[in-house]
Parts: structure tokens; sequence; C-alpha cells
């Protein structure tokens, strides 16, 4: 095959999969500028025009308290994740820079606590934060959040430090810097594309939770997003198909507006050490 053939190949196999991936956003889009007449009646892949999409949304935003929950998943989502990479990286650097004695044994420790399903950590989570008075608290999310964050910082970042020459450490140490100085004025801004992606999939991770907000919060200052989105469905919520889904598009926009931005940063990132 030439090497035209070939990338004529790849370019269809490419808007293919492109395809397959928006289907499931232009089906979102439609029925939710679809109005209640017209959603049930219409087939799911035929558009009926925008002119339901507002007063889906207004009404998804009202009756679902969205706002709420968007201004707590928001806190969850940098604060949580900020300090879950702060501390992978501390975990990384110790272990790689600093060598610490049986380091690999301490990795197997932190990256261990992600073997089990969260589902078994429900109740004993839900009898600590009960007992402890963080049930219910946005300091109790935060909390849970961090500890679900810090394996995957910790992983990456050991990875990423790994690809760092030991000499840059000792070298330093002959100046003179201290381990904390080494850490935060040469590690760490070495470290910034690797930082900014675990902190971008974690963020992503915390703002589409479901099942820890569920079990761990309840009042609609403290619950997440999807929490309050999932509400709209219930049976006390009583909301139609188009409002959820219009409630779907907008908490989903934060998550692609972060992605948009800081694209670049994301896909250095991914290459883990080689710029």
């Amino acid at each position: 095959m030439s090497a035209v053939a070939a990338d004529r190949v790849r370019k269809t196999v490419l808007v293919v999969l492109g395809l397959l991936w928006l289907a499931p956003v232009y089906l979102m889009i439609v029925n939710a500028a679809k109005t209640n007449d017209q959603y049930g009646v219409l087939s799911v892949w035929s558009p009926a025009g925008l002119g339901g999409l507002w007063e889906n949304a207004a009404a998804a935003w009202t009756r679902g308290d969205i706002s709420a929950g968007i201004a707590s998943t928001a806190l969850y989502a940098i604060v949580a994740p900020l300090v879950a990479v702060l501390i992978g990286a501390a975990a990384g650097f110790a272990i790689v820079a600093l060598r610490l004695r049986h380091g690999f044994a301490w990795f197997v420790v932190i990256f261990a606590s992600t073997v089990f399903p969260m589902q078994m950590l429900l109740m004993p989570l839900f009898l600590g934060y009960v007992q402890t008075g963080l049930y219910d608290t946005r300091t109790g999310m935060i909390l849970v959040y961090t500890v679900i964050s810090v394996p995957f910082a910790a992983f990456v970042m050991r990875n990423f430090f790994s690809g760092v020459a030991h000499h840059v450490f000792e070298a330093a140490v002959m100046d003179g810097a201290s381990t904390w100085r080494i850490f935060w004025r040469i590690y760490l801004p070495m470290a910034v594309p690797a930082l900014v992606a675990i902190f971008i999939l974690q963020a992503t991770l915390i703002w589409n939770d479901l099942l820890l907000g569920l079990t761990l919060t309840q009042s609609a200052e403290t619950r997440p997003v999807m929490t309050a989105l999932s509400a709209l469905q219930s049976t006390y919520g009583g909301s139609t198909m188009p409002v959820v889904l219009a409630g779907g598009l907008i908490v989903s926009i934060p998550t692609v507006a972060l992605f948009l931005l800081a694209q670049r940063a994301f896909t250095r990132g991914l290459a883990l050490g080689q710029y």
C-alpha cells in the first residue's frame, strides 16, 4: 500500500471514529432542544430546532438547584486535585530523587488503595463520616476526593521523575540547595506539564462523580452537581427527559472548557517528560 493510500485510510478511520464519538453529543443536544410535546413523538435522531433548549435549561437550572451543585463541585474539583498532585509529586520525589529506603514498597502501599473497588468502601466511609462529623460537609468531600486522587498522582510523578537524571539532584546538593528548595525550585517546575495533566484528569473524575456524592452528602449546599442532576429524574424530581438532558449539557460545559484551555499542557504532560 502506498503512502498516499495509507494516509487516506488513516484519515477515513479517524473521521469514522470522530463521528461515532460525536453521535451521543448530537443525540443529547437534539433531544434537549425538544419540547415535552415533541419528545417521544419525533425520532430521537430527528432535530426539532432549538426552540425548547433555553426553556429546558432554565428549568433544569432552577428545579435541580444546579447552581449550588456547580459551586460545590468546582470547590472539590479544584482543591482536591491541587492538594493531591502536590502530595503525589512529593511522594514521587522522595522515592526517585531522595532514593527513599524501601521506596518501591512505599509506592506499592500508596498505589494498593486502588485495588479495592469503591463500592466496597462506601459503607465503611459512610459510617466513619457519620461518627466523625464529616458527613454532609465540604471538608469531608474534599478529604475523600484528595485521598482517591493521590495514588494516580504518585504513580505518574514517580514515572516522570524517573526520567530526570539523578545528577541534577546531586549537582543541586553540591551547590548547597536544601531538599525542599530542590523539590520546589527544580523538580516541580520541570514537572508542570505532568502536574497539569494529572490535575485535569482528576478534576474531571471528581466533576463526574456520582457515587460518593450520593453516599456522603445530603444537603443541596454540599452535594456535587452530578448528584443534583440525578435528583432531577428521581421520583420527587419529576423532570422530563429533555430537562434532564439540558441539565447534562450545562454541567458538561466546565470540563469541556477546561480541556480546551489546557489542551497543550495536557498533551505535553501525557508524554511524561519527553519535553
